[in-house]
């Protein structure tokens, strides 16, 4: 089987959730890699040298300099002709332009896999986790989303691909890019961060979260979560948030300050290698993941732990 993973890129340099697609797709089949963007060769050749790789198309036109999915799915499916599966990490990107290569296609989308257990056959999370149901689906072309952390990321160096330009569909002329609003951080990116701090509800207010999570934060060097209690009660921007509806982060250490445990969020954070858990309530569901708890008052253990760090 020929499989074809969309490379993320922000025209200059590779994604570090394309390396999980890779890693995914390699157990299914021969990997092609395709980056579409503008004035991106240097996405390409980077690509190229990703361990695995048999070959990188290169779709370089000003229609697919922001990913717009209404442009770049056309030319999906044009090279699906050649491949038999399209493989994607379960982004926010990622997720926008699957579904619409799933219909052209006309093929049901695999969501968010967690293993390859056969050709066509994969294991994908259910109920918000709570369960793992393995399905194979019985479609000629397999449109396929990979959830970045239950894959190893494939080694940035040691693949020789081939090159090669495709001529791409250009625009659509079913939607244009308006502008765009970065977030900046010195602090490690949530996704690929070794260590994350969490705060949830409980730590009152904006003002209350910062002097209390960012300090200790900062002595990890640690990025900085959320549970999405604290996110609605604007606390923190939403692309702090972690859980089912936000990031799906699997870090060595996550520290969960203040945050019960609901379900939803333990579907973002319960593969991290580490839990730590702070909460006054002993019930708190969060202590059945943890695998370090302590019941105290995080106004008093937070400071305390940032002090003698």
């Amino acid at each position: 089987m020929k499989t074809l993973v969309w490379v993320e890129h922000d025209n200059a340099s590779v994604k570090d959730a394309t390396l999980a697609a890779v890693t995914a797709a390699s157990q299914i089949g021969e990997v092609h890699l395709l980056v579409a963007g503008s004035g991106c060769k240097a996405v390409a050749d980077e690509a190229a040298r990703i361990a695995g790789v048999g070959k990188v198309h290169l779709a370089d036109d000003a229609a697919y300099a922001n990913a717009l999915a209404e442009n770049v799915a056309p030319l999906v499916a044009s090279l699906m002709a050649s491949h038999d599966a399209f493989v994607v990490p379960a982004t926010t990107t990622g997720k926008n332009i699957a579904p619409r290569v799933a219909a052209l296609l006309d093929v049901m989308q695999v969501s968010d896999i967690l293993s390859v257990e056969g050709p066509k056959t994969f294991t994908r999370p259910i109920y918000a986790g709570n369960a793992i149901a393995t399905v194979e689906s019985s479609d000629a072309k397999l449109v396929i989303t990979v959830r970045g952390t239950a894959f190893a990321k494939a080694e940035t160096s040691g693949g020789s691909g081939s090159v090669e330009a495709v001529s791409g569909t250009g625009d659509s002329g079913l939607s244009s890019f308006m502008g765009s609003e970065i977030a900046k951080s010195e602090r490690p990116e949530l996704t690929s961060a070794k260590i994350i701090v969490s705060g949830g509800r409980a730590l009152k207010d904006a003002d209350t979260f910062k002097a209390t999570i960012f300090p200790l934060a900062d002595k990890l060097g640690a990025a900085i979560g959320a549970s999405r209690a604290a996110v609605d009660a604007g606390y923190v921007p939403n692309d702090y948030q972690v859980g089912q509806t936000g990031k799906i982060v699997a870090p060595e250490v996550y520290i969960a300050v203040g945050i019960s445990g609901a379900i939803q969020h333990l579907a973002g954070m319960k593969d991290s290698k580490t839990i730590i858990a702070i909460n006054k309530d002993e019930d708190a569901p969060i202590f059945q993941v943890a695998d370090i708890g302590l019941v105290a008052d995080l106004f008093n253990a937070v400071p305390e732990l940032t002090g003698k760090l």
